[in-house]
């Protein structure tokens, strides 16, 4: 389980640095940026509209089920060319 104050800290992250959420479930939400994911106490909301073919919504995830947090490394110049 991810405490609200782990998870602060990646939300309020200056400079703000992608992370992924990884569920018990095995779903995984990526945050690409900080107005995509709302905090409370035991439940968040993500926001996802990564699906050309659904609209954009809202999804409400317990706390307690999530299991770690990563962060999303970003591409290298090497790997960019």
């Amino acid at each position: 389980m991810i405490t609200i104050s782990k998870l602060a800290e990646y939300i309020s992250a200056e400079p703000f640095r992608p992370f992924r959420i990884n569920m018990a479930s095995r779903q995984v939400y990526e945050i690409r940026h900080p107005e995509m994911i709302l905090a409370g106490r035991a439940v968040v909301k993500i926001y996802e509209s990564d699906n050309p073919n659904a609209p954009p919504h809202w999804h409400d995830v317990s706390m307690m089920l999530m299991e770690f947090i990563e962060p999303i490394s970003s591409p290298t110049a090497a790997s960019a060319s």
